[in-house]
């Protein structure tokens, strides 16, 4: 896969590379975390320190607001609810009118902040005040699977938040909150595995735990930080990343999501996506890009810069 070539599979399949708007930013406001999963490819951890600072918070905001294109705010991490300022982050980005999406691991609101003794648990009210659309990680539904990636304990936990949410509105029927459930998975996953997933997913958190959630979001494992330590580490890192490329589908590359966003991460530096910015591959149009440059115009020109790690969003049904 390494020495697979993104850009020339896309001209073969006479695929456009050109960004079509900016209708998202997406935007990394910390590495800290209260997790170390197996798979991360930001590698998070409670021992990072890396945040962003309120003068590029209101950098960010300042984009936002002055993009009519660009109707989704999209807050990632490691757990950015760690951050200091992103309840105010998520209250701006509302106040704009702009939908806010929160990538949000579930355990935060159990674990709170340990390293200021701060509770978290008022988390699933805020986010059902503001009408935030979670993205929530749970990488199984199933106690052993989901611990042996993301720690002892982390299911009962990741449960316990999902009925919380529940309680407050999200999932059920009519209420507009919607909670979606990502789990990150090896190798290619077709639109039937997707379903089929989903549907498992349904009748054990439903049935189990009476958990109730809108959709399933399936992503591949990118070989990307320590899930790229774990393949070299058991060997099987030519045998995964060959059969993504083997499972290039033209469909998937159409709807790439870097076509539509752009990432900032923590320090303002711009990249097509999450993954690049976690390979440092940042954008560069004529000088390097950041939040306090930011140039829509420029954007929407640039070539986006794929790499072999693309193949992992655009194996069978893709990534979401």
């Amino acid at each position: 896969m390494r020495g697979a070539d993104f850009d020339a599979m896309l001209g073969e399949h006479r695929l456009a590379s050109r960004p079509v708007t900016v209708e998202t930013l997406w935007v990394n406001i910390t590495r800290r975390c209260n997790q170390s999963c197996l798979h991360c490819h930001v590698d998070a951890s409670p021992g990072r320190s890396e945040h962003m600072d309120s003068h590029t918070i209101e950098a960010c905001l300042k984009v936002l607001g002055s993009l009519d294109c660009c109707v989704n705010l999209d807050i990632t991490g490691g757990a950015p609810e760690l951050h200091p300022d992103f309840e105010y982050l998520v209250a701006r980005g509302r106040e704009m009118g702009k939908h806010v999406i929160v990538r949000h691991n579930l355990t935060v609101t159990i674990d709170g902040d340990r390293r200021f003794g701060t509770t978290k648990a008022h988390l699933p009210a805020f986010f059902a005040s503001n009408r935030v659309e979670l993205v929530a990680s749970l990488p199984y539904y199933d106690e052993h699977s989901t611990d042996a990636v993301r720690g002892k304990g982390v299911f009962d936990k990741s449960i316990k938040a999902l009925q919380y949410l529940n309680a407050w509105g999200y999932g059920q029927p009519g209420s507009g909150l919607e909670v979606n459930l990502m789990c990150n998975r090896d190798g290619a996953l077709s639109l039937q595995d997707r379903l089929c997933l989903e549907s498992s997913f349904r009748q054990e958190l439903g049935g189990r735990y009476g958990i109730m959630f809108n959709r399933l979001l399936a992503v591949t494992n990118m070989p990307i930080n320590r899930h790229l330590r774990r393949l070299e580490q058991a060997g099987t890192l030519s045998e995964y990343t060959d059969a993504l490329v083997s499972s290039f589908e033209p469909g998937s590359a159409s709807n790439l999501v870097c076509r539509y966003l752009i990432s900032v991460s923590y320090d303002g530096r711009l990249f097509d996506c999450d993954f690049n910015q976690m390979l440092d591959i940042p954008i560069q149009v004529n000088e390097p890009m950041t939040i306090f440059n930011f140039d829509l115009r420029a954007l929407l020109e640039r070539r986006i810069r794929f790499g072999s790690h693309c193949f992992g969003c655009t194996a069978g049904g893709g990534s979401t």
